[in-house]
């Protein structure tokens, strides 16, 4: 059973967590559908559909956010302790510094849990709503891009002309062992295409050795053929880095799909290697706040917590995007780039924790 002093700091830090989450929806809520409106500017639509893509969306950015919600919800908790005196209270029954600040992480760490499990996929859902009514408006609806275990396919539409491209592998800017099949906008046969390797590093794409059937059976064999499409390497990779809209099930199976091609699973490592250690870094974040709170004198203005806590978000946030953009460009290894923020943090917790049970 929770002793009564570990019922007083969960409730008061979960009344926060609330509080502080409300507060910062709402502040998504309306930078985002502001951001909504303006996509929709040029387009004949009423008011309706940038408020559904706004609520469509803010829980995948609410999950992305909520690490330094913790950080914010913990530092109101301690100024509601302080103010209130419940912290000397709950010291004066021989609970220490330690303890406190523990039940705090504990709490963070079992929500971190529950994002992940349940939180995580449920955003990842609506994320994916997001950006199938969102492809409906955009200029890019007619040209498609997907990976299965049987390959890569492309629809792409150029010149009045439809291509169904469907390549068997991916190696850096080619596509390896592929089919094109040409229909005219009326999805009349053209002709058929087969290539063993084509270079998509630019938009004009370049065939090496082809067989090219028609609609009257002839064929053709060609060395080198260009062929203009929508497409290059760098827009086939941006159309899988929309990772936050898959669930962990969704990852996995996108991850043996790209292993099937030869597509590189890097980003989807370092997204799965965030996702195990977010409960670790919703609960570090929370003992920084806490340590921080336990070191500041208890006169200062709220003001000064707040811009702390903002202070505190914006160095955690850069250590992490730095570390992981070294991840991606594979100057470290995807784990290092991960875990290394957190382990630097943890140190950091680990002395501030000892000083704070010497008070």
């Amino acid at each position: 059973m929770f002793k009564i002093y570990q019922k007083l700091i969960i409730t008061s830090f979960l009344k926060s967590i609330i509080i502080v989450s409300s507060i910062f929806l709402l502040l998504v809520f309306i930078l985002n559908i502001f951001e909504e409106l303006n996509f929709f500017k040029d387009i004949d639509s009423d008011i309706s559909k940038p408020i559904l893509l706004t609520a469509l969306n803010a829980p995948s950015l609410l999950y992305e956010i909520f690490p330094f919600i913790i950080l914010v919800s913990t530092q109101f908790l301690f100024i509601k302790l302080i103010e209130n005196n419940e912290l000397i209270l709950i010291k004066s029954y021989g609970i220490n510094n330690l303890k406190i600040v523990l039940i705090v992480a504990s709490v963070a760490f079992f929500i971190g849990v529950f994002l992940v499990l349940f939180f995580y996929n449920f955003s990842s859902k609506l994320k994916f709503l997001y950006f199938d009514i969102k492809n409906e408006y955009t200029k890019d609806n007619k040209y498609l891009a997907v990976i299965t275990e049987n390959g890569i396919w492309i629809k792409d539409e150029m010149e009045n002309k439809i291509n169904i491209i469907h390549a068997l592998g991916i190696n850096k800017n080619f596509l390896l062992n592929v089919n094109i099949t040409q229909f005219d906008k009326n999805f009349n046969f053209l002709k058929s295409i087969d290539s063993k390797k084509i270079d998509i590093s630019s938009q004009n794409w370049i065939l090496q050795k082809n067989l090219i059937r028609f609609n009257n059976f002839e064929s053709e064999k060609i060395e080198n053929i260009q062929l203009k499409s929508n497409f290059d390497i760098n827009k086939v990779k941006s159309l899988f880095e929309n990772l936050s809209s898959l669930t962990m099930w969704e990852l996995d199976k996108l991850k043996q799909d790209f292993e099937t091609i030869g597509y590189s699973t890097l980003e989807v490592n370092i997204h799965n290697q965030k996702i195990i250690s977010y409960p670790i870094f919703i609960a570090l974040m929370s003992l920084v706040a806490a340590i921080v709170m336990m070191n500041i004198k208890v006169n200062k203005p709220k003001i000064f917590y707040i811009l702390m806590g903002i202070l505190l978000s914006v160095g955690v946030y850069y250590i992490n995007y730095f570390s992981v953009l070294l991840g991606e460009n594979q100057k470290l290894p995807i784990y290092i780039s991960v875990w290394i923020p957190l382990f630097f943090i943890s140190i950091v917790s680990f002395i501030g924790l000892v000083r704070i049970n010497e008070k």
